[in-house]
């Protein structure tokens, strides 16, 4: 079932933190959000900051959870070395949709976006944002509450916000 992600870029660390703080007091679960950064490190650390964790669609038990971080790695090792990819990491749903896609063929974190109803030329802006040390935050949400998690994004100083279709169930 399809429902909003809302997309939220940030040029700091620090201020997509506030922001995964922020929409988690409108009620969303840290599990809901994903967080994109530009190194497997990184992403790690501010998806603990926020309060989720890495690998957040993979169930919640400890050998699944040990397969998700290890195939973080190889996620990781793989974009390094493909065209189009570059050093781009994700956890939480994106990260599947990603993983899915080097199984494909060279895409990327645009080529995602895109799919899920960014303007082309926007995503490709983001993908380089990212790779430059920027943050995106994908907020699954339902229908009702994606006005609210937009806002919230822009509240918290998000250099840029989108709201996307998702094509999956919420996390």
């Amino acid at each position: 079932m399809s429902h909003p992600l809302v997309l939220g870029l940030f040029g700091s660390r620090e201020a997509a933190i506030a922001a995964g703080r922020a929409v988690q007091a409108l009620g969303i679960a840290p599990r809901a959000i994903s967080v994109v950064a530009r190194t497997h490190e990184e992403e790690g650390r501010l998806a603990e900051d926020i309060g989720g964790t890495p690998g957040v669609e993979i169930e919640d038990s400890r050998a699944a959870a040990r397969i998700g971080e290890f195939s973080g790695v190889v996620l990781a090792a793989a974009a390094l070395g493909m065209p189009g990819i570059g050093p781009i990491v994700a956890a939480g749903p994106l990260a599947a949709e990603l993983g899915d896609l080097l199984g494909h063929y060279a895409g990327g974190l645009a080529e995602i976006l895109e799919q899920n109803g960014v303007d082309a030329a926007k995503a490709a802006h983001w993908q380089a944002r990212i790779a430059q040390g920027g943050v995106l935050l994908g907020v699954h949400v339902l229908e009702d509450v994606a006005p609210k998690a937009a806002e919230t994004l822009r509240l918290a100083n998000a250099d840029d916000v989108a709201v996307a279709r998702w094509n999956g169930d919420l996390p």
